[in-house]
């Protein structure tokens, strides 16, 4: 019998000011040990000119590359760009057409893309969209840290080399 998996929930935002501008991603991980106690982990970073849709990606792909094993995550984004990207097949379709959209034009972003689909294949991921900005505790701490983390409080503004 396999062991099961550590389940862990995820909550992963991004921020632009402007788009493009300076933006910031921002996760929060939760797990709750066999001993019942809460374990929290939150990750950011901020950039000096990105988009938002990268940020939203980066905050994902940070929460998943977190892990140090594999993990039955819960993954809440109120990104409907990453969320149904995977919910309503678009990822599959684009590897399959080579990196285009349905309109035969290039997929924005595939770098990032490609490096998500590889933070995911250890784990199973479950995609869950939340309302933004709609009082739910963690996805507000999310946000926050995208927010501060584009704002430049969290430390110095990265370059996003793939901008």
């Amino acid at each position: 019998m396999a062991a099961e998996l550590m389940r862990v929930v995820a909550y992963t935002d991004g921020s632009s000011r402007g788009n493009p501008g300076p933006g910031g991603y921002g996760a929060v991980l939760v797990y709750v040990g066999p001993d019942g106690r809460e374990h929290r982990r939150e990750l950011s970073a901020g950039y000096r000119r990105t988009t938002n849709n990268r940020m939203e990606l980066l905050g994902a792909i940070v929460a998943l590359e977190a892990l140090k094993w594999p993990c039955a995550v819960e993954l809440h984004s109120d990104s409907q760009y990453v969320v149904n990207a995977f919910n309503k097949g678009w990822v599959r379709g684009w590897q399959r057409n080579g990196w285009k959209t349905a309109n035969k034009q290039p997929v924005k972003n595939p770098e990032l893309w490609k490096r998500l689909i590889a933070a995911m294949e250890p784990h199973e991921v479950t995609w869950l969209w939340v309302k933004g900005h709609a009082c739910h505790e963690l996805n507000e701490r999310a946000d926050e840290l995208a927010t501060l983390a584009a704002d430049g409080k969290t430390g110095e503004l990265l370059e996003d080399k793939g901008y």
